[in-house]
């Protein structure tokens, strides 16, 4: 019997390859382990090194009813619509590039769900609206007309169309945070649209192609300002500020 080299048992849970024949050292096994193959990309992963996450990552609670002064009550405003009428002019674009009242039922749901979700070892997240401010009064049920303006019942945030009302960054890429940011604004008591920086560009191009391509000389633009068929004696003068494009 001829002694087998040290070399042939590095491996003694196979075959040993030997010049001459093959020894099967051990008996095979009744099941098997197969490693799943690695999964390949076209692209490299993103890069986070030049990301820098604050201190404070969760959203802050925000006052159900904001301070005011020593013996200062409340005002009481009129019930305008002109604070959520119209596009939003400043807050509607993201600054880390990744209409209707909003009550506080609202503001928890969104501060509830998202420090929740959010993973913040990897992700922050911010506020873009203002604190509660606008006082909304009521009367209670059954009281008769008259009487003077009714007590501050809650108070509420104005948000315009088009405004940033959360903003979600760090070390993650859109599609990890949309199934969460997508559950928030199914909840909003308006229509909300989860967007990134690069979904806010493609539909503000958009909207300039398609009024640069529009032919038709008689829009809704073109009938107001020229008073077609007297149209101005029905419109409101906001229609001459906004056109067609918000009520």
């Amino acid at each position: 019997m001829t002694k087998l080299p040290l070399k042939l048992f590095s491996n003694i849970y196979g075959f040993v390859q030997n010049p001459l024949h093959r020894i099967n050292l051990k008996a095979p096994p009744l099941y098997s382990i197969h490693a799943r193959t690695f999964k390949t990309y076209d692209d490299p992963p993103p890069d986070y090194r030049d990301v820098e996450l604050p201190e404070y990552r969760k959203l802050s609670v925000i006052p159900k009813v904001p301070q005011y002064y020593v013996n200062n009550k409340p005002p009481l405003l009129r019930r305008l619509h002109s604070d959520i009428r119209g596009p939003e002019r400043v807050h509607n674009q993201l600054l880390h590039k990744h209409g209707g009242y909003l009550k506080y039922g609202s503001i928890e749901v969104i501060r509830n769900t998202v420090n929740k979700e959010m993973d913040t070892r990897k992700t922050f997240a911010i506020w873009r609206i203002d604190p509660l401010w606008k006082p909304v009064s009521k009367k209670s049920i059954g009281k008769r007309m008259g009487g003077g303006k009714g007590s501050v019942h809650h108070y509420a945030t104005p948000v315009k169309a088009g405004r940033i009302i959360i903003e979600v960054g760090g070390k993650v890429d859109f599609e990890e945070v949309y199934p969460f940011l997508n559950r928030v604004a199914i909840k909003m008591p308006f229509d909300a649209l989860v967007v990134s920086q690069e979904m806010l560009e493609n539909l503000e191009k958009e909207a300039n192609e398609l009024h640069q391509n529009n032919i038709n000389p008689f829009s809704f633009k073109h009938a107001i300002d020229n008073n077609m068929q007297g149209c101005n004696f029905w419109t409101s003068p906001r229609d001459k500020i906004y056109y067609d494009d918000f009520i």
